[in-house]
């Protein structure tokens, strides 16, 4: 065989964003490769600049980025990080956002407002993004909102083996926060061996963001354990609220369990007060000595991200690590 028709040796190059620079090398760490070096610096006028140090030419590049505040920088950091890529002659993008930004912005809740989960679809397509890759998204239709192949990771098994490893003797049941999450209460059920379901029925005025009413516990949930599930944590108003009327009544114990950690504001105050047991995060988002109390737990995300990326790198199948369920 000719030095011609000899079939290249695919590159995997992982690149990432300043937001959670620790993320970033224990996914490299697990990945077994270096995260290229580049230069990246902000002007006086916040402009960002980024470069690569190396040749990105024919490779399979791999770029993360945890969209925490400030999550607009973070998002044009990111976006500028594709287009060099591209420039640079890349064969393949894969933009890898633990926590897609703008999520909850999926759908017109009233006229004249955007739909801006859709918007940074657009833009990452247009920045010359293949492939996205992301964890848990606030509603599963944004898989549709961009226009090539989407990797929708789930912490579901993550989160629940190690509610299943130290509540093993404890009667629990799920709950969820809202009627709209029932169906992720479901799996949760499933994947804890077919314990009782509950929900919290609230209400919500979509012109005041970041806060819901708890109204009433739907479900039996007497002297056992409560495992309140939820996409994500923000101000934490809202689980705060149902953790307070599941223990009003009668549940034993609640613990909260969530993929994205946001913790805004109050956050910190009101999960630390508001009776919980235990409140379980993961890593998809950078959480700070200072957004940290007693009863937080922060578990991995990097090993489930590094699997997804080594299986999109060899062709295979990331279905697989959900056992066919993703």
């Amino acid at each position: 065989m000719s030095a011609m028709s000899t079939i290249p040796k695919k590159s995997l190059m992982f690149f990432a964003g300043r937001a959670h620079p620790e993320l970033a090398e224990e996914v490299a760490k697990h990945l077994d490769v270096s995260i290229t070096p580049q230069t990246a610096h902000d002007f006086a006028n916040g402009e960002i600049f980024v470069r690569f140090e190396e040749s990105v030419r024919g490779c399979d590049a791999f770029v993360i980025q945890s969209h925490t505040n400030p999550i607009n920088d973070w998002l044009m950091e990111q976006l500028l990080m594709v287009d060099a890529l591209k420039r640079a002659s890349a064969k393949r993008i894969t933009a890898v956002m633990p926590f897609y930004p703008y999520a909850r912005q999926d759908k017109k809740h009233r006229g004249r407002e955007p739909i801006s989960a859709r918007l940074v679809a657009d833009m990452f397509k247009t920045a010359g993004a293949d492939r996205i890759m992301t964890v848990d998204l606030h509603t599963a239709q944004i898989q549709g909102f961009f226009d090539g192949p989407v990797d929708h990771l789930w912490a579901m098994p993550l989160l629940a083996d190690y509610i299943r490893d130290s509540y093993a003797d404890r009667d629990i049941a799920v709950v969820s926060p809202d009627s709209g999450r029932v169906r992720l209460a479901e799996k949760w059920s499933e994947s804890l061996g077919g314990c009782p379901l509950a929900f919290i029925h609230k209400t919500r005025d979509p012109r005041r963001p970041n806060e819901a009413v708890a109204n009433r516990v739907v479900g039996e949930i007497t002297g056992r354990t409560c495992i309140v599930i939820d996409d994500m944590i923000d101000t934490g108003g809202t689980i705060a609220g149902a953790v307070k009327e599941l223990l009003a009544d009668g549940a034993a114990e609640v613990v909260i369990a969530t993929t994205h950690g946001v913790l805004s504001g109050p956050a910190k105050e009101r999960l630390s007060t508001c009776g919980a047991r235990e409140v379980v995060v993961t890593n998809t988002l950078p959480i700070p000595e200072e957004k940290r109390f007693e009863g937080l737990t922060v578990l991995s995300i990097a090993p489930l991200i590094a699997r997804a990326i080594h299986e999109v790198f060899d062709d295979g199948s990331v279905t697989s690590l959900f056992n066919g369920n993703a």
